[in-house]
């Protein structure tokens, strides 16, 4: 077994991914500070509300005590939870190590100890730590590798632990815990141990950091052997298909992503980092020809991935209904993982694309305004009001129609915390040549291109509430450098001002070069209200529009119409109204009289319209929050 002890390393600027090779590299989370805009609301509502939340729940929900009757012998009569709830206390500590690198604060820090101290006392001796398996009355350990989750838990602890180590060193006591485990999972399943696999990707992600974080070889040779195994049916048939965990066809020869949406989208951002450090052309290739091709064809406006609630699975090219969209949160934010690392890896302007999109419209949507309430599954289009949420009961199901506090199965919020804590790391990255700017916040920057120069910018923004991001060179590098900056997809139209003049660019990264200490650069990018149309094989919502404002997506709110939102329908001859944000559109609703047959000629009429005119829509991440309600984000084309 590996001295866990021998290895310490300083922290790397508190990066959540830290690629040995790559097109870019990203700066970290003490590197970039948010200070503006919604990702620094979103920070804030996390520090201030939902890491305690998910705190105070994870401790309701007896999931941490779980480690305590662990060590007191009160297994398994006393545990409580299903098999994966190891995990969210492991998330929970990610999420925390993260906001600690953010920030001070002794009362979090002294919390957090407390929590990962009761971690580490359930360890056994010989590295395992699992509180589902193994002990007098418990399944033995390993043996349902299909459902039972123990390597996922694995990989969600040994992240929790890569949090802390890349930001307070390798000597810290959840580095040590996690590296225990990781010794025993290459031991027993090493290259002379059980050929298996897990039934939910994550240890491959995790194993891929651990080995970065810690320079140690088996990690990375453990990952590969999981990612090769993967797709020899290894783990047997199922009622819901191999394809369900990825174990019907090897990563090297899938062409989209398929089964259970967080599954495939962890295992290909695992085997994306698999590829990167083993400089694996040919598995990089096939991760990202996957991953574009399910942008292309499996993935909604808003950047939702999963169209099945049965399975919670991707459905077929163009499955993408509305009404019945899962779009799990947490498949949201493996989609940010997996683009995230297929941006620095190429440098693929449509992953960067992808990131907004998903972070805006399916990570942000995810919390309530107070911090105190989750979506799990993203609908689209919701049907009927939902009843009040009962603050203090967690919700058996993953109902869209509000926001729940807490879960049984509680996957999502955790996985909102961690991903928000972190979002610094997101913003931008650098390489030998200069910096390149990625997603948009009011933020301070102050780090080194990858030669070693250094390198401060001040940016100064309100995106998305407009599109003006003004970037002050505070400190530019010795030499040539450029300053690269995103220009979405929608953006065209897009101007760019530097000591130059002003230039039009295009979608992609426009480039300034010859920046000085005190120079100014912005960029104008068209954040307006406009109709969006739908592919026509997306047969769901084929002769409806949408609108998106800037990387937004808005839907209509039956709190605005004053009704329900089932029977509208929408001008598109004029674009929408925007007023600084307030976006309005004209819109229709038909009444139907007494109930008959439902079929006619299309000439027929069984309604009376009428004309509600210019009614406010909202962006979608902010849906849910005045109270139950319907909301639709497509909207029928009025065609009279």
């Amino acid at each position: 077994m590996t001295d866990t002890t021998s290895i310490v390393t300083r922290p790397v600027h508190g990066r959540p991914i830290t690629p040995s090779r790559g097109r870019w590299y990203p700066l970290g989370l003490d590197e970039v500070t948010i200070d503006d805009g919604l990702f620094a609301e979103l920070q804030q509502r996390n520090a201030g509300a939902m890491i305690g939340h998910c705190e105070t729940w994870v401790e309701r929900m007896g999931w941490a005590a779980n480690f305590d009757a662990a060590v007191e012998g009160r297994l398994p009569q006393d545990r409580r939870g299903r098999e994966f709830s190891d995990s969210e206390v492991y998330k929970l500590l990610e999420a925390m190590a993260w906001e600690l690198a953010r920030r001070e604060d002794p009362d979090l820090e002294a919390r957090y100890h407390a929590l990962v101290a009761r971690v580490g006392s359930a360890q056994e001796p010989d590295g395992y730590v699992n509180t589902m398996f193994g002990r007098p009355g418990q399944q033995p350990r390993w043996s349902d590798l299909q459902w039972g989750h123990e390597l996922y838990c694995v990989g969600h602890l040994v992240q929790a632990a890569v949090a802390r180590g890349r930001t307070r060193g390798t000597d810290e006591e959840i580095v040590r815990i996690a590296r225990r485990a990781a010794d025993q999972v290459c031991t027993l399943f090493g290259p002379d141990g059980r050929a298996d696999v897990g039934g939910h990707p994550e240890i491959e992600v995790a194993l891929v950091e651990l080995y970065r974080l810690t320079g140690e070889q088996r990690y990375l040779d453990q990952a590969r052997l999981f990612v090769d195994r993967r797709g020899h049916g290894v783990l047997g048939d199922i009622e819901l298909g191999a394809s369900y965990y990825q174990d019907d066809q090897p990563v090297r020869e899938a062409t989209a992503l398929r089964g259970h949406a967080v599954r495939a989208l962890y295992l290909a951002a695992g085997a994306a980092d698999l590829a990167v450090e083993t400089g694996d052309d040919e598995l990089l290739g096939a991760v990202t020809s996957q991953v574009l091709t399910t942008l292309a064809r499996r993935t909604y406006l808003t950047g939702g991935m999963g169209a099945h609630h049965d399975g919670e699975s991707f459905g077929d090219d163009f499955e993408l209904p509305s009404d019945r969209a899962y779009s799990e949160t947490c498949a949201g934010v493996g989609s940010v993982m997996t683009n995230h690392r297929l941006l620095l890896a190429s440098g693929d302007v449509r992953h960067a694309d992808a990131v907004e999109r998903t972070l805006f419209n399916v990570v942000a949507t995810s919390p309530a305004e107070d911090g105190h309430g989750f979506f799990y599954a993203n609908t689209l289009h919701q049907r009927t009001p939902a009843t009040e949420v009962d603050p203090d009961t967690a919700s058996p199901r993953a109902l869209a129609s509000l926001r729940a506090p807490w879960f049984h199965v509680s996957c999502c919020p955790t996985n909102v915390t961690r991903t928000v804590a972190s979002l610094a790391a997101y913003l931008a990255s650098v390489d030998d040549g200069g910096l390149q700017l990625h997603q948009y916040a009011g933020a301070h920057l102050r780090g080194a291109l990858t030669d070693g120069r250094e390198v401060e910018l001040r940016v100064r923004t309100r995106y998305p509430a407009d599109g003006r991001i003004e970037v002050e060179v505070v400190r530019a590098p010795q030499g040539e450098w450029t300053l690269s900056l995103r220009v979405p997809a929608w953006g065209q139209g897009a101007t760019l001002t530097d000591t130059r003049g002003t230039r039009e660019v295009a979608p992609g990264y426009a480039e300034v070069t010859g920046l000085t200490d005190g120079d100014r650069v912005v960029l104008d990018l068209p954040v307006r209200a406009r109709w969006t149309v739908a592919d026509p094989r997306v047969d769901a919502v084929r002769g409806q529009a949408a609108v998106e404002r800037g990387p937004l997506v808005m839907c209509l709110e039956s709190t605005d119409l004053g009704s329900s939102v089932n029977e509208v329908s929408v001008d598109t001859s004029r674009p929408p109204l925007d007023d600084d944000g307030e976006v309005m559109v004209s819109v229709r609703s038909r009444e139907y009289g007494a109930e008959g047959w439902p079929f006619r000629s299309p000439d027929g009429s069984a309604a009376t319209v009428r004309d509600h005119g210019a009614v406010r829509l909202v962006p979608y991440h902010r849906w849910g929050n005045r109270g139950p309600a319907t909301m639709r984000v497509w909207m029928p084309v009025d065609k009279d």
